[in-house]
């Protein structure tokens, strides 16, 4: 009977240090990756939103960009000094 004790709280051990080494490796190891994968798509997709913006306004065509309650029409310089002309 004490020995049936003395196994379980062994066993028991075992699977608390298990799973607080589990626990320590997540946050340790995967969630630091996780949260450098999140954030190189964040910078992805602001370079593709400037890249989009960019060649839109290069067309000599007012752009609408939006912020909040505000919305700005933006042009090319270049597209300004040729109408200037």
């Amino acid at each position: 009977m004490a020995q049936d004790k003395k196994n379980f709280l062994v066993l028991a051990l075992v699977i608390g240090i298990v799973v607080l080494l589990g626990v320590l490796a997540f946050i340790f190891l995967v969630n630091p990756a996780l949260n450098g994968l999140v954030v190189q798509g964040q910078t992805q997709g602001y370079n593709y939103a400037i890249l989009t913006i960019a060649q839109q306004v290069a067309t000599c065509k007012p752009v609408p960009l939006t912020i909040g309650n505000q919305t700005i029409n933006l042009i090319a310089v270049e597209c300004l000094q040729q109408t200037a002309k």
